[in-house]
């Protein structure tokens, strides 16, 4: 199930973004920005989704919000202990399709360059690499997916 984020769902969102996100910081060098982000403000702004199991369990979340035409993913992660199991890959859906309905043309994300398991996923997804930027001293890697038809 997929739900949007409550305001108590934030210590379980930021333990579950340093969990996802750990293995990253020695390539990177510091933590990435999903690390950093501030989950009480996107909580409350209503950009957050958690997706949670047949027991109500936390094993995700995505953060998303529209932009102009299209929509920004700005987040997804998964519990270490949730992957593999298409959590990842619902939270993207849920995104995709909430795009559909507010009338977007598409979703763009972003991924850092060193993480390469993402750089692999997006294409299997229907995404298409369209840039390559720094910003914030982190380098970048940008992705977007046509939501028409």
């Amino acid at each position: 199930m997929i739900r949007p984020a409550q305001a108590k769902d934030e210590p379980a969102i930021r333990h579950c973004a340093e969990q996802a996100y750990a293995r990253y910081v020695p390539e990177i060098g510091r933590k990435p920005a999903p690390m950093t982000a501030d989950f009480t403000a996107q909580i409350a702004a209503g950009i957050v989704y958690v997706a949670t199991d047949e027991d109500a369990t936390f094993q995700g979340f995505v953060v998303f919000y529209a932009q102009e035409e299209h929509v920004l993913l700005e987040n997804v992660a998964v519990l270490p202990s949730a992957a593999g199991r298409g959590v990842g890959k619902s939270l993207i859906s849920f995104c995709e399709n909430a795009g559909r309905q507010l009338g977007m043309n598409a979703v763009h994300l972003y991924t850092n360059e060193m993480m390469t398991d993402n750089l692999s996923i997006y294409p299997k997804l229907g995404y298409v690499q369209v840039s390559l930027r720094t910003e914030h001293g982190f380098k970048r890697v940008y992705f977007e997916k046509s939501l028409v038809s």
